[in-house]
């Protein structure tokens, strides 16, 4: 074990007599601790592939994996700790186990779009904005473990009601299609070892030790999956801290970290609480801030990291002169200290406020990232294009041919396909492949079989060219087979078709150049295709500016740091909070406090991502549609011990940072045109 462990991450782990769990501050080493405690569980003994770490992002997962790699010897018959996201150990779980709840072993998962998809024909409405609202409070149910008829005994209004009415219809269908979504990857894990206890016992002897991390992030659905895998024996640890608990709105509630101990009196509270981030200045705004939320755990960070600079805290005249402002002290910055652009991160509470600062970044010739955007492929048009994709290189790919088969419409509607999912679970094939069986037409009638058999047939005839002739022929017959322009302009106004139809040839035109410059037929290029999560467009693995939400930002730290638009209504976010002149009743006191201390738990992971230098700007009037409305400092600055409204002499505007900016440069070009001394 690292002589330069501190002794609570020691602590940490060495102990294993019991269940632990580790209140682990912002920059206190977590993702450390919990992979040298893996080892640390090897060398004591224990089987490898008994070890399951937990995380809740694959990109955590894959750099927690890494990590791991050097520091555990290559063992005979490779096998290795298992670390993995909560929903693909659910994954692993049903695909082994989830036959004994009606699923076939090659169960669909289907994503979010098409979830909404189904949700909107539940409810009977064209309105998207409304079947996403729907789903959310679908989730909710879910992830707190409520059936469709618990739901509807909780629920307080015709809009929750009308949702409980949806939730049942969703249910029915996911059933049919023999799919699952992606709260059911730890719902149904629950369901399934709580109804067959000998499963439950299996799985604790597969895995003997848990390590979870973010634990503060968990719901109650994750809570009893970790209750029932860990069993009696308790052995885990839960790395967690209160104080960055910032997913309250998608389900996590920080009374699981209360039901550890009261589930676990024998529970072991280790704190982590020096940081190795940031500097004591910042630190000490942190501290300030989060001391004004109730404790659960309480914890102070310290460092050995010196003072470093000053906190700046701005006040611009609009949003404009904000990303103005920002904009120029970090290309000042930047000079004066000769820095990378990737030093440099602008933080903000909601994606609305990066067009101002993009607009600015460009004009002004800033690379930049975006984290928390909307990536390329995950537009509805490109997504549609991606399923035929899929469902040729692979035609077991249920959501696929879910997708594929209803955009555009073609007379095959969510009772055919109810029928045809249920058909091919009874003969455990997927919907492509039972749509050619014999027995099919028992089910359905003469019209919707030929429908479903015209689709077929063109898809067969179009895989069997996609292997044999150009990439970009078979792709363009493919997209004008279906029709797919007119489907986007009878489903749309013109601009916003218009805009949709660009998208598709850039789409198109980017498919072609790769299979013309790697030689690929079409089935070659979806193979390609369909591992990518994204067109990186934007993105590049070169110097450039963060732009992000803070909650984007979670898990990351930056040199500097910019956070935007620290102003009442925006940080905290108006959401919850009330009207000017309006009382609130006790619960809904209470539910404005929950809502103001999340944000203020937001904020601290703002600040908190900063290692040398902070600064913190708002706005004294902020664009609003065509108007301009006066705005307040956030509570949170004065909460931090700062003065929102700095004096006249400290205050540097957009224009004297470029100023201050131009000063520079004319300074390096004049050392650059002065004689050299002889």
């Amino acid at each position: 074990m690292s002589s330069s462990l501190n002794p609570a991450q020691r602590a940490a782990i060495r102990y294993l007599d019991g269940p632990c769990l580790v209140i682990a501050g912002a920059g206190s080493g977590k993702t450390r601790v919990i992979t040298q405690k893996i080892v640390h569980l090897v060398n004591s003994g224990f089987d490898p592939a008994a070890i399951g770490a937990i995380t809740f992002t694959n990109k955590a997962a894959r750099e927690m994996a890494e990590r791991l790699k050097p520091m555990l010897p290559p063992r005979e018959g490779g096998r290795a700790p298992s670390v993995s996201t909560f929903h693909s150990l659910g994954v692993r779980i049903l695909r082994r186990d989830g036959t004994r709840l009606g699923l076939k072993r090659t169960f669909s998962i289907l994503d979010a779009e098409d979830a909404t998809n189904i949700v909107q024909t539940a409810l009977g409405t064209t309105d998207r904005k409304a079947a996403r609202a729907t789903l959310h409070r679908i989730s909710l149910w879910k992830n707190g473990l409520l059936e469709p008829d618990q739901a509807a005994a909780v629920a307080a209004s015709e809009s929750e009601r009308q949702a409980v009415r949806a939730y049942r219809d969703y249910a029915a269908t996911l059933t049919a299609y023999q799919a699952v979504d992606f709260d059911d990857l730890i719902r149904l894990p629950v369901q399934l070892l709580r109804e067959h206890p000998e499963v439950a016992q299996a799985w604790r002897e597969t895995l003997r030790y848990l390590l979870i991390d973010e634990y503060q992030d968990t719901n109650t659905c994750q809570y009893e999956l970790l209750r029932l895998l860990s069993g009696p024996r308790a052995a885990f640890t839960a790395v967690g801290d209160d104080d960055q608990s910032i997913y309250g709105w998608r389900g996590a509630t920080l009374e699981n970290l209360q039901r550890l101990g009261m589930d676990y009196p024998q529970l072991e509270v280790i704190k982590l609480e020096q940081n190795y981030r940031s500097s004591t200045t910042i630190l000490g705004a942190a501290n300030h801030l989060i001391g004004h939320n109730p404790k659960l755990h309480d914890k102070r960070l310290w460092s050995e990291l010196g003072t470093g600079d000053p906190i700046t805290v701005v006040m611009c005249a609009d949003d404009e002169a904000e990303a103005e402002s920002i904009t120029m002290r970090v290309q000042a910055l930047r000079f004066e200290r000769r820095l990378s652009w990737s030093d440099f991160a602008i933080l903000y509470r909601g994606n609305h406020q990066a067009r101002v600062f993009e607009q600015m970044l460009r004009k002004e010739k800033v690379p930049y990232v975006i984290s928390g955007g909307q990536s390329f492929f995950e537009r509805a048009e490109i997504r549609d294009l991606l399923a035929y994709l899929r469902l040729l290189l692979n035609d077991d790919d249920d959501p696929a041919f879910i997708r594929a088969i209803t955009t555009p419409k073609r007379g095959v509607g969510t009772a055919t396909l109810a029928a045809l999912g249920t058909y091919a679970g009874e003969r455990q094939l997927s919907m492509f492949a039972a749509l050619f069986e014999s027995g099919l037409e028992t089910r359905l009638g003469e019209r919707h079989l030929r429908d479903l058999h015209t689709f077929g047939e063109f898809i067969n005839r179009i895989a069997y060219r996609a292997g044999r002739e150009p990439a970009a022929q078979v792709l363009s017959d493919l997209v004008s087979g279906i029709e797919y322009r007119e489907h986007l302009f009878a489903s749309n106004d013109d601009k916003v078709a218009a805009g949709k139809w660009t998208n598709v040839g850039d789409f198109i035109g980017w498919l072609e150049r790769r299979a013309e410059q790697d030689g690929d037929n079409l089935l070659q290029l979806a193979q390609t295709v369909t591992l990518l999560s994204q067109i990186d467009q934007q993105r590049s693995d070169g110097d450039a500016l963060r732009l992000t939400t803070i909650h984007a930002a979670k898990g990351l730290e930056f040199p500097h740091v910019y956070v935007a638009g620290c102003e009442e209504g925006l940080l905290p976010h108006h959401g919850g909070l009330p009207a000017d002149g309006e009382s609130a009743e006790p619960a809904a006191a209470a539910a404005l406090s929950a809502h103001v201390e999340e944000e203020r738990r937001l904020m601290y992971v703002a600040v908190t991502r900063a290692q040398r230098s902070l600064t913190l700007t708002w706005c004294n009037t902020r664009r609003r549609g065509k108007e301009k409305v006066g705005r307040e400092p956030s509570r949170f600055i004065t909460e931090m011990e700062l003065a929102a409204r700095a004096p006249a002499a400290a205050t540097i505007t957009g224009a004297a940072a470029r100023g201050r900016l131009d000063g520079l440069r004319d300074l390096l070009a004049s050392r650059k045109s002065a004689p050299a001394d002889n």
